[in-house]
């Protein structure tokens, strides 16, 4: 199709996606869904009670059976989503020794500015623009490391784990890796990570309010031997009397949970387990990506924000308009034709929370994970494509 606007209206396409989330957190649901599968959730409950504690230790033993956490890992539900367990990280374990940030998308450059400018600590930042990724080869393995595996907002991924070779030993640094767009639809190398965490709304569509924390045996060292003598509230501190506090790391509540929340994500486990556990999950999202992937490369005005193959996320697919008369308009006026194609999709009903992040490039995020089905994105791809060429008229006559 021609990329210039006409006069001429567009003919909208015959078949809609069943289920029209896309949103890149909290996420759709998975298939099959209803409010049906919390009915027995345990409300009205003290969290301290039997079966509230039963329900919270199978939530983290499934977990660890999905993704294959290490035995020896301690996994534990934190409050504030995948913010407040990658805060209460950040918090309790940074200061020893200098720290590097990787920021090469919002959140990223959120966990820098915490270090930089509330923690104060001993900092280097690495930073890349939307699309990039910093030069992984100045990373210091005697450093803390800070880095999300998945950049939810621009769309860009680590491509493996070869940059963290070589962290082996007592010199070795910490490694702190915000996995909250990764876990469940992407292998982690969990004997190279120390610190991981990810919140249910994301990969698996949970509802939110509550993120996991996952800590290596030598998280835990770091945790009894250092003190950085700042003070830590409550909702995030880790430690009792100097040292690891294990009733909180071996699955306690650290504050009063929603025991709703906790039932949706044993539902997600469950179905998760029924899809062939981690592998199929992955299967999935690949499926998914390689759907949005190949309507991408034969589609002139529309590019992935990610420049390297090998660094684009399979989840949270972030796009660029790169049509030259799009490409040249102002940044607020591409911010309009996207937001107006989110606009006319969500009016019909077909596509919702498809706009790309507010701080990334203007564009479009199509969510590609695990509990999206390759057939709905299928029937979104006819739909993008109306849905831009009525936007783009309106746009380019107001240029």
């Amino acid at each position: 199709m021609s990329n210039f606007p006409t006069n001429e209206p567009t003919r909208k396409p015959p078949r809609a996606p069943e289920r029209p989330w896309f949103s890149s957190g909290p996420t759709s649901k998975r298939p099959g869904w209803s409010v049906q599968a919390l009915s027995g959730a345990p409300v009205g409950r003290s969290n301290r009670s039997k079966v509230t504690v039963a329900r919270l230790n199978q939530a983290i033993e499934l977990t660890r059976s999905v993704l294959a956490i290490p035995a020896d890992y301690h996994v534990l539900v934190m409050p504030a989503s995948d913010t407040g367990a990658f805060e209460a990280a950040m918090w309790n374990l940074l200061g020893q020794r200098k720290v590097q940030l990787l920021a090469f998308e919002s959140f990223g450059q959120l966990w820098a500015d915490d270090a930089v400018n509330h923690l104060k600590l001993d900092c280097e930042v690495l930073n890349a623009p939307y699309g990039q990724l910093p030069d992984l080869s100045r990373i210091d393995p005697t450093a803390d490391l800070v880095f999300p595996w998945n950049g939810t907002t621009s769309g860009v991924r680590v491509p493996n784990a070869d940059f963290l070779n070589g962290r082996e030993g007592a010199d070795a640094g910490l490694v702190l890796c915000d996995a909250t767009s990764a876990a469940f639809c992407m292998e982690l190398p969990w004997q190279k990570l120390d610190v991981v965490t990810f919140s249910f709304q994301k990969a698996l569509g949970g509802e939110a309010g509550f993120g996991v924390l996952v800590l290596s045996p030598k998280a835990i060292d770091r945790l009894n031997s250092f003190d950085s003598g700042r003070p830590i509230p409550k909702v995030i501190r880790l430690k009792a009397k100097g040292q690891a506090d294990m009733k909180i790391i071996g699955g306690d509540a650290i504050n009063t949970y929603s025991f709703l929340v906790i039932e949706d994500y044993l539902d997600a486990l469950r179905w998760a387990l029924l899809e062939g556990g981690l592998e199929g999950l992955i299967r999935r999202c690949d499926r998914n990506f390689a759907t949005l992937a190949e309507w991408v490369e034969r589609t002139s005005w529309i590019d992935f924000v990610a420049e390297i193959p090998e660094t684009r996320s399979t989840t949270s697919v972030c796009l660029k308009f790169v049509a030259p008369e799009v490409a040249s308009l102002a940044e607020a006026l591409q911010a309009k034709l996207a937001s107006k194609i989110g606009s006319l999709l969500e009016i019909e009903g077909v596509a919702f929370d498809v706009v790309g992040y507010r701080n990334a490039p203007p564009g479009l995020r199509v969510w590609c994970g695990c509990t999206v089905d390759a057939d709905d994105i299928d029937s979104l791809l006819p739909w993008l494509e109306w849905a831009y060429a009525e936007a783009l008229q309106g746009v380019m006559a107001a240029a």
